[in-house]
């Protein structure tokens, strides 16, 4: 089973880097094609743009062909950008669509298949091993992360529970009792399963939990260090969103933790300028892009994802890295001409005593001038004078260390809003 596995997952990371650009290419302009000839978006975008799949003669040419955007998806809502006949789309998933029409994607048998191997591979890279008993707490549904995560470990040859989100206190009593090696989770939840573990009297290092995989949201290293120093265990990142196929794209492997390698035998990233769109070389920070190689009932073309980042050459494996997730070109502050991200509170809230890793900013608009609270949740045992000590640490470490003034309010534990097992990190009261 072991050796059959590893020939299943491993053999795109056999190829050295110009046996797997040719492959990237041949499959590029095919899935080029692909879209072209069946998604009339993509006819209508590309020939606006003066562009054919036969342009497409190296690599390099495909930023000469337009971008896709979470905007086009929900145009040709539902099925607009479908390549196949709807009696060949085996499942649907979709977006939670809380800021409009949800995103809806299709997949193909063959898609899920392809989707259960590159699950596995990131399984495998995190050091997961068939025989493994895998817990995962992403939610299921129309949500990718239960059910990508779940097929995929299956595809390894896991056990998996399929516990999704919720039912906290369970969810560690399946942990003692069915003594998992790996658990798959977002990382805001796995803080509240520890905060769990803690309330009941229960070492979170006793447990079985040897390899946290940790994904669908930016996340610090102040964050791991946190996870790890409580849990004991190795926490990796692992990346994927639902436009482009689920978690699964890209994999930090264990070994290393320097960055996740991206499956690019089928996925190609570009990094971009946010607002020039201009592609810019290996090192630089921008906007990560995607275009699928191998997708069969919804290929995307150049998508950009939102998230910020830098590609870096591969180390573990073949493929190129791509930097942990800093934060999203959406979830940008602009307050009172400062740029701010979430992920640069997080790391202030994460070491300051008496606090919980969970926070959430609130903009609301004071007169003419945007104005910032961070509510951060108290830890249990924080009393009233450490709270307040609390506040003015935030409130101070923010100021020095981003250069604007914020409001900052300690609150109770677990009462800020979540969300298939997330924190909604931003909520934007500004009038409209």
């Amino acid at each position: 089973m072991a050796d059959a596995t590893a020939d299943l997952l491993d053999s795109g990371e056999r190829l050295d880097r110009d046996a797997l650009r040719a492959l990237q290419l041949e499959r590029l302009r095919s899935s080029l094609r692909h879209a072209y000839e069946n998604v009339p978006f993509y006819r209508e975008s590309f020939d606006k743009a003066g562009v054919h799949p036969d342009d497409c003669r190296s690599l390099d040419d495909l930023a000469r062909f337009p971008f896709t955007t979470k905007t086009d998806l929900r145009d040709n809502y539902p099925f607009g950008l479908f390549a196949v006949p709807r009696d060949r789309v085996r499942r649907l998933h979709a977006s939670s669509g809380t800021t409009g029409l949800p995103t809806v994607v299709g997949y193909t048998e063959g898609d899920l298949s392809m989707w259960a191997d590159m699950v596995a591979r990131s399984i495998r890279a995190a050091g997961g091993r068939p025989g493994d008993v895998v817990h995962i707490a992403y939610g299921y549904g129309l949500f990718t992360g239960g059910l990508g995560a779940h097929y995929g470990a299956e595809r390894l040859g896991c056990t998996v529970v399929p516990a999704s989100g919720g039912m906290t206190a369970r969810q560690v009593r399946l942990i003692q009792d069915l003594k998992p090696r790996i658990i798959m989770v977002t990382p805001s939840y796995m803080l509240t399963l520890l905060d769990e573990f803690e309330r009941q009297g229960v070492d979170p290092r006793s447990t079985s939990l040897e390899v946290g995989v940790f994904g669908a949201e930016p996340w610090t290293e102040e964050m791991r260090r946190e996870i790890e120093q409580r849990f004991g265990i190795d926490a990796v990142d692992i990346y994927g969103l639902s436009e482009v196929i689920g978690p699964g794209v890209a994999q930090e492997c264990v070994e290393t933790k320097d960055g996740l390698h991206i499956w690019e035998d089928h996925f190609y990233p570009e990094v971009v300028d946010p607002i020039t769109g201009e592609v810019l070389p290996d090192g630089e920070d921008g906007e990560l892009v995607f275009t699928s190689l191998t997708k069969e009932a919804m290929p995307v073309v150049r998508y950009r994802t939102r998230d910020l980042t830098r590609l870096l050459p591969g180390t573990a494996r073949v493929f190129r890295r791509m930097r942990k997730i800093t934060g999203r070109s959406d979830d940008m502050v602009i307050l009172r001409g400062v740029n701010l991200f979430p992920t640069q509170i997080e790391e202030i809230v994460l070491r300051t005593p008496g606090v919980a890793p969970h926070f959430q900013l609130r903009l609301t608009r004071e007169g003419r001038m945007d104005a910032l609270t961070v509510r951060a949740e108290a830890r249990p045992d924080a009393g009233p004078e450490t709270r307040e000590a609390a506040a003015r640490s935030i409130a101070a470490a923010v100021k020095d260390g981003i250069g604007v003034s914020v409001a900052v309010e300690i609150v109770e534990p677990e009462s800020l809003e979540r969300s298939v097992g997330k924190i909604r990190r931003i909520v934007d009261l500004r009038p409209r």
